[in-house]
C-alpha cells in the first residue's frame, strides 16, 4: 500500500505534526501498534476553530475539523513509524464538544473515519467510539485519536 501516492492522487498532503500542547507525545510506538494522542483541528501550531458542536460549529463544519484531525493522526504516525509500515487502522475515538441537545456525534467522527477509507481502503476499515462531551482541550470542537497497526 503506498500511502502517500493515495494521499496525492486525493488531492491531499499531511500537516506538520504539531507541538504537544501539555506533557505528553503525539504518538507512541509498542511492538506492531502506533498509538496516536488526541488530534484537534490544528494548523501553524494554532487551533483552526473553537466551539460547542450544534452551537457555535455546525456539523458539517466539524466532520470537516474531523477528517484534519485524522489527517494529522496519519503525519504523527509517520513521524514516528513511517506511513511505510502503515497495515491498519484498528480503533478511532472521537469526541466531540456538543451543545447538549446534539446528537450527531457519530456523523461528525465520520469525516475521519471516511478520510482512513478513501486513503487506506480495506485497511482503513476500524473499530470506533463516538463520544459527545462539553468541552475539549483548548476550545476545540472535536478530538480524534488513533490506534494504527504498522509492520515489524
Amino acid at each position: 500500500m503506498d500511502v502517500r501516492s493515495r494521499l496525492t492522487e486525493l488531492g491531499l498532503r499531511l500537516p506538520g505534526v504539531s507541538p504537544p500542547k501539555g506533557v505528553y507525545t503525539p504518538a507512541v510506538r509498542s511492538g506492531r501498534y502506533v498509538q496516536v494522542s488526541g488530534q484537534v483541528p490544528m494548523a501553524g501550531g494554532e487551533l483552526v476553530a473553537t466551539g460547542l458542536v450544534g452551537a457555535e460549529v455546525t456539523a458539517e463544519r466539524a466532520r470537516e475539523l474531523s477528517r484534519q484531525c485524522g489527517l494529522a493522526a496519519l503525519a504523527a504516525l509517520d513521524a514516528v513509524a513511517g506511513l511505510d509500515t502503515l497495515v491498519r487502522v484498528v480503533k478511532v475515538v472521537g469526541y466531540v464538544s456538543s451543545k447538549e441537545d446534539f446528537t450527531g456525534q457519530a456523523e461528525v467522527v465520520d469525516g475521519a473515519s471516511e478520510l482512513f477509507g478513501a486513503v487506506l481502503g480495506d485497511a482503513g476499515r476500524h473499530a470506533r467510539s463516538a463520544v459527545g462531551t462539553g468541552v475539549l482541550p483548548l476550545g476545540a470542537p472535536v478530538e480524534i485519536e488513533v490506534l494504527f497497526e504498522v509492520a515489524d
